[in-house]
């Protein structure tokens, strides 16, 4: 942000600029804006990091959660969960790991990552030996920069928070369903101080300054239900996130926004609106939304149906969920159903946003289609394994090559095949209606219209 408010263009804007298809300056000019922030660690830059941004003038990006637990999961498995999140298109990951060997395993996650990594420091900080309510400010401001020497690329911090904010949870159904803000609630409620964060943000800020880490504002009092969604505390919480982005950005901090969990489709909407009015405009990240509480094994579904609504709205970043949301830690497999889920949200926000070429690659998938080319739908498929596997199931191998057919319809019954035989015919009846409309006006072209239609037999 420094850079970019003194009109400089650097390397991993001019990347960016590329990636984006955008102008060089109009990245710059967003970044100095507060609008664009491309989460990148000064460290992480040095490895194998490929910049990204987030942002209104971006296209809506999508982050997948992963980290190992105090009872399940292992090295291997995280980075291979890594690797699998970013294969089939996650733009950043966030390591929420809260077993054993954190270090360990957040320093071969950076290693291996070409996309942003984002953590949650105070998970790390309540390991460290210490009871809960036995942490200082010392103890968090030094977890913080242990994780940026380490090349974390942006923190949730959640700094929001505050004392006067915990009497407005009375009466929610799920309480505070944020991990992070549940603790800091409890740290505060020990004390009766307000959150140590927000006491001493300038100095939370002159760390994350130093390394160039983006800070993402936590939402910790996110509705957790329906019921809860869009209430006093989650509004509370909000004011003072727009606060804390104005004073990051004194600091030439980067800043996104997190935003709510589980929201009735009705105000989705109103949510976005008042998050960018309230926060200046910072990127808006968002988990979900969740758009109904009766979805268990299936709220990457539930909460894919909102993400797409609030990235059409504006939303600027999706947190994917995955089958295993609220049951348990995802494995593999649900790493990559929650991706595509997510991906599958964040691309038809950006079509229904008008994102330029947002849709060639649905017209080319749709091209191949018509033209029974298999291979080339697999290849502009999110997914090309599971088409083609999906596919293979019921349609020979034989077929594979000429077949002009899937097994939901067969050779009798498709309905692109048939089309295809009067390609030709429909093209002459298109340039006969061309010429005729040219010449016709009003009731006359209507009824040679239908004239012409009916000539070629009956309803169809």
């Amino acid at each position: 942000m420094t850079y970019a408010r003194a009109g400089e263009i650097t390397p991993p804007m001019h990347f960016v600029a590329q990636r984006e298809s955008l102008d060089p300056e109009l990245i710059r000019a967003e970044v100095a804006r507060g609008r664009l922030v491309i989460p990148a660690n000064i460290h992480h830059l040095e490895g194998v990091l490929q910049p990204m941004a987030i942002g209104k003038v971006a296209s809506v990006k999508v982050n997948a959660n992963i980290g190992n637990s105090a009872v399940s999961s292992n090295l291997d498995e995280e980075v291979g969960k890594l690797l699998l999140a970013v294969k089939y298109g996650a733009d950043t990951v966030m390591d929420l790991s809260t077993g054993k060997d954190i270090d360990v395993t957040r320093e071969a996650i950076i290693g291996a990552s070409t996309v942003p990594i984002g953590t949650v420091p105070i998970y790390q900080a309540v390991l460290q030996g210490k009871e809960l309510e036995e942490l200082t400010i010392n103890d968090f401001l030094e977890v913080i920069e242990h994780q940026a020497r380490q090349g974390v690329d942006y923190m949730t911090l959640h700094a929001g928070i505050l004392l006067q904010h915990l009497p407005l949870v009375y009466g929610r159904i799920t309480g505070i369903v944020s991990r992070g803000g549940s603790l800091h609630a409890v740290w505060m409620m020990h004390h009766r101080k307000q959150n140590p964060l927000y006491e001493h943000y300038d100095d939370v800020l002159d760390i994350l300054r130093q390394y160039d880490v983006t800070i993402s504002l936590g939402d910790s009092l996110r509705p957790g239900c329906l019921h809860d969604a869009s209430d006093k505390a989650q509004f509370a919480e909000l004011d003072t996130l727009g606060e804390l982005t104005k004073r990051a950005w004194e600091f030439d901090v980067q800043v996104m926004v997190e935003g709510p969990g589980h929201i009735p489709m009705d105000q989705i909407e109103m949510n976005v609106r008042r998050q960018k009015d309230v926060c200046h405009e910072a990127p808006f990240y968002t988990l979900g939304p969740l758009v109904t509480d009766i979805s268990p094994g299936y709220d990457h579904i539930s909460s894919a149906i909102g993400a797409a609504m609030i990235g059409w709205y504006g939303a600027d970043m999706l947190c994917y969920v995955t089958p295993k949301e609220h049951l348990g830690l995802p494995n593999a497999n649900d790493v990559r159903e929650g991706v595509i889920a997510y991906k599958i949200a964040a691309h038809a926000a950006d079509i229904a946003r008008g994102r330029p070429h947002a849709r060639d690659r649905d017209d080319a998938l749709s091209r191949a289609r018509y033209a029974f080319d298999w291979k080339e739908q697999f290849r502009l498929s999110l997914d090309p394994e599971r088409a083609q596997e999906y596919h293979d199931e019921t349609l020979p191998a034989e077929y594979f090559k000429s077949a002009e057919f899937c097994a939901m319809c067969g050779p009798k019954f498709c309905s692109m095949h048939h089309s295809r035989t009067i390609d030709d015919g429909i093209a002459q009846l298109a340039k006969e209606l061309a010429e005729k409309e040219t010449a016709l006006t009003g009731s006359e072209a209507t009824a040679e219209i239908d004239r012409v239609i009916a000539s070629v037999g009956g309803d169809d």
